[in-house]
């Protein structure tokens, strides 16, 4: 038996045993009590797992935190039972498909945890890998009588299909014989016709009240270059076909889908039956199982509506991080570990529903608490003069790098005669209850010294431009004179002449409203004008070494990152991830 082409991630179950139950767990553990995939082996006489899963997307596009889900689950299962994961690109559909989207969503895979490599070999598949024994096996159907050329319009072919409450009515082409549709669809694959002139159709049930068995279409003319097999092909089979044959042709046991293709399991099935009395497949055959998608708040997840947000300039690209794709997400610095964490939480079910963004949220929080070293940052800076403190004295501070892991060390940091602080910690004439820097009020500089505030500078338009105080030389933190002192209020301030500038940008939710493409509406009237702002901020020095795509968390204000893509030596950048607590709509 192979071992799990997956590796297991910090925060995620590892074995079946501490992993939580459902509907699909039940299903693997009945199949292996009753040895229903005992005994199996490949082409090559290697015994295969009992459990073979695969995550099929189409490269027309990059991935978004729904496939996240999938992702997890198919890969996620076979490491819990021991089996494997195929990953496989069902690339039929040649005009929108590029080497682009194949390289960005195998990145994704591995950034998120897994691989399809293990000891018997890289389990990388493509459909063009089977377009010759996919077109053996129409014209098997064909020969069968099972499948035959239609000549149909399209409008035609829509027309005749019926509705819900109606039957569909027989193709005037449905009773072709089997070789003159073979004829036909030999002259299609050698390219006599144009696109749309001839379909290849699965001769089923026109009367079906499932409307995927009314002769769906099994091949149609495309000529359009293939980003792998070139202009070998002018034929591509649909995907409701390929699919299953895929499944059977790789091994795999539980195919796992959405809950739209439900009513398309007939046809899957109906597929593999066909080609199993025909001697191409062996019993038992793969099994279609369907569970609800995810489908999370405040995000988009149409690739036609991510698309148009980056071709209108709406957004800075398909790795902007307030895009729901996977590659926005990473740039945002959500960790691999936050979406398999929260993919596990959401859990798996057969019932449609929604999961509110605030969970996503606060998963990346989880997962960030524990690694993210801790540093101070003043964002939106106001100087801040301790008219009393020595005009050359620069006198170290010190704090913990984080404050659960004391085997992590102390930061250092100077305080200087003048200061940033934030904006927010000064107010002339305080409301109730503000307990910050006032005339006559002290608070404590966090880590260093209590200060006493003493009056204000202001501009020309009465803005305050800087704020005065006097400091306690016997107050600093960590010495005894320390506990003489007792104030209500608490801020984060950086050296003035040591503190790092840094461009920072605030992220925030792209939509306002929780469900941004329901109900008919236009998704871009629901953008939030407030997603993104960028600021100069200014850090603690020892954020002069911040590697890309590090994380901390700028105490008091949440967690951020290092760019991944523009954060240089000498031009820091910094994303927000998230805050520190969830205030949205509060």
């Amino acid at each position: 038996m192979s071992s799990s082409n997956t590796k297991a991630p910090a925060n995620a179950n590892t074995n079946a045993e501490t992993a939580a139950s459902n509907f699909l767990r039940t299903i693997i553990e009945a199949d292996s009590a009753t040895g229903k995939y005992d005994g199996r082996t490949d082409a090559m006489a290697h015994p295969l797992p009992k459990v073979i899963t695969r995550f099929p997307p189409e490269p027309n596009g990059y991935l978004h935190i729904g496939h996240a889900k999938s992702i997890c689950l198919n890969f996620g299962l076979a490491r819990d039972y021991q089996g494997r994961c195929n990953m496989r690109f069902d690339d039929t559909n040649p005009e929108k498909e590029e080497q682009e989207y194949v390289d960005g969503i195998l990145e994704a895979v591995k950034w998120l945890g897994f691989d399809w490599k293990d000891e018997t070999g890289d389990h990388l598949y493509f459909a063009s890998d089977y377009f010759d024994k996919l077109y053996e096996m129409a014209e098997y159907l064909i020969k069968a009588g099972h499948a035959y050329v239609d000549s149909q319009s399209a409008e035609e072919m829509s027309a005749n299909r019926g509705s819900f409450s109606e039957p569909g009515k027989n193709s005037p082409y449905r009773d072709r014989t089997p070789e003159e549709s073979l004829d036909l669809f030999r002259r299609m694959r050698a390219g006599e016709f144009k696109d749309g002139e001839h379909i290849l159709r699965a001769k089923i049930d026109m009367a079906s009240p499932n409307m995927n068995m009314r002769d769906p279409a099994i091949y149609r003319i495309r000529h359009a270059h293939h980003h792998r097999t070139g202009d070998a092909w002018c034929i591509y089979p649909m995907y409701d076909y390929a699919h299953p044959i895929e499944d059977a042709i790789e091994n795999v046991t539980h195919s796992i889908c959405t809950l739209e293709f439900q009513d398309h399991r007939p046809f899957y099935d109906w597929v593999l039956e066909r080609l199993a009395e025909g001697g191409f497949f062996k019993r038992p055959l793969p099994h279609q199982y369907e569970f609800a998608r995810l489908n999370v708040t405040y995000v988009v997840t149409s690739k036609r509506k991510l698309r148009q947000l980056v071709e209108e300039g709406v957004v800075d690209g398909w790795d902007d991080p307030r895009m729901s794709t996977l590659v926005g997400i990473r740039r945002r610095g959500f960790t691999s570990e936050a979406i398999q964490l929260f993919c596990d939480r959401t859990g798996t079910t057969k019932s449609d529903g929604w999961t509110d963004y605030s969970m996503l949220e606060a998963a990346v929080r989880d997962d960030l608490d524990a690694k993210a070293r801790r540093a101070i940052a003043v964002l939106r800076p106001l100087k801040l003069i301790i008219d009393n403190f020595p005009e050359n004295l620069v006198d170290e501070c010190h704090a913990s790098v984080h404050p659960h892991h004391p085997e992590r060390g102390q930061r250092s940091f100077p305080i200087t005669k003048e200061l940033w602080i934030e904006e927010e910690d000064f107010m002339e004439t305080p409301s109730k209850g503000y307990f910050r820097l006032f005339p006559g009020n002290k608070v404590r500089l966090k880590y260093g010294y209590i200060v006493e505030c003493t009056g204000c500078d202001k501009d020309g338009n009465g803005k305050v431009v800087a704020v005065h105080c006097s400091y306690f030389p016997d107050s600093k933190s960590g010495t005894p004179g320390a506990d003489n002192y007792k104030v209500k209020g608490t801020i984060h301030w950086v050296s003035a002449t040591h503190a790092l500038e840094a461009e920072v940008r605030l992220y925030d939710r792209l939509f306002s409203d929780p469900m941004p493409d329901a109900g008919g509406k236009d998704f871009k009237q629901c953008l939030n004008p407030n997603s993104k702002e960028v600021i100069t901020a200014y850090l603690e020095q020892g954020m002069k070494g911040a590697l890309a795509d590090e994380k901390f968390q700028f105490e008091r204000h949440g967690y951020f990152v290092a760019d991944r893509v523009d954060h240089q030596p000498g031009r820091p950048v910094f994303n927000r991830v998230v805050t520190l607590k969830d205030s949205w709509g509060k």
